[in-house]
C-alpha cells in the first residue's frame, strides 16, 4: 500500500527535474542567441521597467489622455500592480528558493548592471507587467492588447539579460495576471453602453440659401451677451431671415407664437428653457425648428449637433431636417434634455463647477458628497414600491454614461425616457452610495435604480414637489406622468455623411 505514495512522489520529482533542465537549457539557448536586436533593445527595456517606471509612465499619460475608459485602465492598472508588486515580493517569492541563472553564457553587452540578489522565481518585473496590462485591458480591450505585447517584451527582457528563467518569467505572468482577473470580480469594469443604429428620420424640407421664411426669436442679452454676438453672424448669413429681438419685458411665448403666424421655419436663440418653449410652439403650428446655440450651457443645440452658429445656417442653408424625441410632463408640458425632484440640480452644479480642473471622476464623487450632505429628500411611489430620493434624473432618450452622471446624448430618436433614481432612505445609504461610487461599483447597488422606458409616473407621498426641467424650476406637482413623445419634433441638424 505504501508504494503507490512513493511512486506518486518519484513521479512528480522526475516531472519538476525535467521541466527545470527544460527550464534551464532554453535559458541557455536564448542567452546564447547572437541577435544584435536583443543585444540593443532588451537592456534599456528591463531598465525601464525597474520598480514600475515605465508602468507608471504609461499611467500618467493614459490619465492625461481624457478617455473615459483609457483614465480608467490607469487607476485600475496602477491599483493591480501595487498588489501584486506586494504578493510577489513578500508572499510568491518565499515560498520555493531558487538561484538566479548563472551569467557566464550571457554576453556582456546584455548583462544588467546590477546583479538581483533576491529569489528568482518568480519574476517581479514579469508580474507587475502582466497586471498592468491586464488591469488596463479590462477597461479598455485594444490598449490592453497593445500592453500586453509590451508585457511580453518586458517579460522576454528579463531572461535575454540573465536576470530569470523563462519559468520564472510565466510564473510572474500567471501572478499579475491572475491578481488583475481577481480584481475586475471584486470591482467589476464598466461597461460602455453600446447604442442601438437606426437611420435617421429625414423630413424632406427645401434649401433656403438665403434664410427667406425663418422667422428668429432670440433675447440679444442672453447667454452673458452671446445672444447679441448671434443675432451679428445670423444677420450676416441669411440676409433674408427675420430676426425678433426680445426685450427685458417681453413674453418669450408669446413672441414665439406671434412668430410662427407667419414663418415657414421657426427659430429660436437662448437657453433650453426657451427652446423647450419654442419646441411646443413648433409642434402646435407644424412647423420645423432651427435652434442657435445663444444660451449658457445649449445643451439641446449641442446633442442635434448645432453648436455653433455656422453649424445651424448651414442646415437652414441645405435643408436639413430630422425629427427628434421630446418627453412630454403631464401631458402640458414639453422637456428638451432632463427633469428632476430633489437636490439634482445642485449635484450637476458641483460637477460642472470642478470637473474640468480634476476630472469627472474626482468631481462626481465630491458633487455626490456635498449632495447628500445638503440635499433635502423627497418621498416618491412608483410601480407600486414606495423610497426616498435626494437624486432623481429623468432624460430625454438614453443618456451616457451610465450610472449617476450622465452628461452626454448620442441620439435623440430612440422613443425612450431614461430614468435614475438614487435612494437613500435605507440604513447607512449615504456611506453606501459613497462607498460604491468610489470603488465603481455604483451600477450593482440596490440603492441605485436605472430604468429606460417609454412612460414613466410617480407620485409625491409628503404633498406637493417641485420639478425643475431644461436648467429652470418648474412647478410643484402631486402627481407627474412623463411619456415619450417619438421623433414629434422636425428640427434642423447636419446630417451625417453616408
Amino acid at each position: 500500500m505504501d508504494r503507490w505514495p512513493r511512486r506518486r512522489a518519484r513521479g512528480i520529482t522526475q516531472i519538476t527535474r525535467g521541466l527545470g533542465t527544460l527550464d534551464r537549457e532554453l535559458f541557455e539557448t536564448i542567452a546564447e542567441t547572437p541577435t544584435p536586436l536583443l543585444d540593443s533593445v532588451m537592456p534599456p527595456l528591463t531598465r525601464a521597467a525597474d520598480h514600475s517606471k515605465l508602468w507608471l509612465a504609461i499611467a500618467a499619460a493614459l490619465l492625461a489622455s481624457g478617455k473615459p475608459s483609457a483614465q480608467r485602465g490607469a487607476t485600475r492598472g496602477v491599483a493591480t500592480l501595487g498588489a501584486t508588486s506586494l504578493v510577489t515580493n513578500q508572499v510568491a517569492k518565499r515560498i520555493r528558493p531558487r538561484a538566479r541563472p548563472v551569467y557566464d553564457s550571457v554576453p556582456l553587452i546584455r548583462r544588467v548592471r546590477r546583479r538581483p540578489v533576491s529569489n528568482s522565481l518568480p519574476s517581479g518585473h514579469s508580474a507587475s507587467a502582466a497586471a498592468f496590462a491586464v488591469g488596463v485591458g479590462l477597461e479598455n480591450p485594444p490598449l490592453g492588447f497593445v500592453l500586453a505585447l509590451l508585457a511580453g517584451m518586458v517579460g522576454l527582457s528579463r531572461v535575454a539579460t540573465g536576470a530569470h528563467y523563462p519559468g520564472d518569467v510565466l510564473a510572474g505572468f500567471g501572478i499579475g495576471a491572475g491578481l488583475a482577473v481577481l480584481g475586475g470580480r471584486v470591482v467589476p469594469p464598466i461597461v460602455e453602453t453600446t447604442l442601438p443604429k437606426t437611420e435617421p428620420f429625414v423630413v424632406d424640407t427645401p434649401p433656403r440659401p438665403d434664410g427667406a421664411g425663418v422667422v428668429l426669436v432670440i433675447n440679444p442679452s442672453s447667454g452673458s451677451g452671446t445672444g447679441s454676438r448671434v443675432v451679428d453672424e445670423v444677420r450676416a448669413e441669411l440676409p433674408q431671415l427675420e430676426i425678433v429681438e426680445l426685450g427685458p419685458d417681453d413674453d418669450p411665448e408669446v413672441a414665439l407664437r406671434r412668430a410662427a403666424e407667419r414663418a415657414e421655419v421657426l427659430a429660436v436663440g437662448g437657453g433650453d428653457g426657451t427652446v423647450a418653449a419654442a419646441a411646443s410652439v413648433a409642434i402646435e403650428a407644424d412647423l420645423p425648428l432651427a435652434v442657435f446655440p445663444a444660451g449658457t450651457f445649449n445643451h439641446f443645440a449641442k446633442d442635434i449637433g448645432c453648436d455653433t452658429v455656422a453649424k445651424t445656417v448651414e442646415a437652414i442653408r441645405s435643408g436639413s431636417v430630422v425629427r427628434v424625441d421630446l418627453v412630454c410632463l403631464n401631458e402640458s408640458r414639453m422637456v428638451l434634455n432632463t427633469a428632476s425632484i430633489g437636490a439634482y440640480p445642485m449635484f450637476v452644479r458641483y460637477r460642472e463647477k470642478l470637473e474640468k480642473r480634476v476630472g469627472k471622476p474626482v468631481a462626481g464623487f465630491y458633487a455626490m458628497l456635498q449632495t447628500l450632505r445638503k440635499g433635502e429628500p423627497v418621498r416618491i411611489r412608483y410601480d407600486n414600491k414606495t423610497l426616498q430620493t435626494s437624486l432623481f434624473f429623468l432624460g430625454n432618450s438614453l443618456y451616457l454614461p451610465t450610472g449617476f452622471a450622465p452628461s452626454r446624448r448620442t441620439r435623440m430618436d430612440d422613443g425612450l425616457i431614461d430614468v435614475r433614481i438614487l435612494e437613500t432612505g435605507r440604513p447607512w445609504a449615504r456611506t453606501r452610495i459613497l462607498t460604491a461610487l468610489a470603488l465603481g461599483r455604483l451600477l450593482r447597488s440596490p440603492l441605485y435604480h436605472e430604468l429606460q422606458v417609454p412612460e414613466f409616473s410617480f407620485s409625491a407621498v409628503d404633498g406637493p414637489t417641485v420639478i425643475a426641467h431644461d436648467g429652470e424650476v418648474g412647478d410643484e406637482y402631486d402627481h407627474a406622468s412623463f411619456s415619450a413623445k417619438y421623433r414629434v419634433l422636425p428640427v434642423f441638424r447636419p446630417l451625417a455623411p453616408s
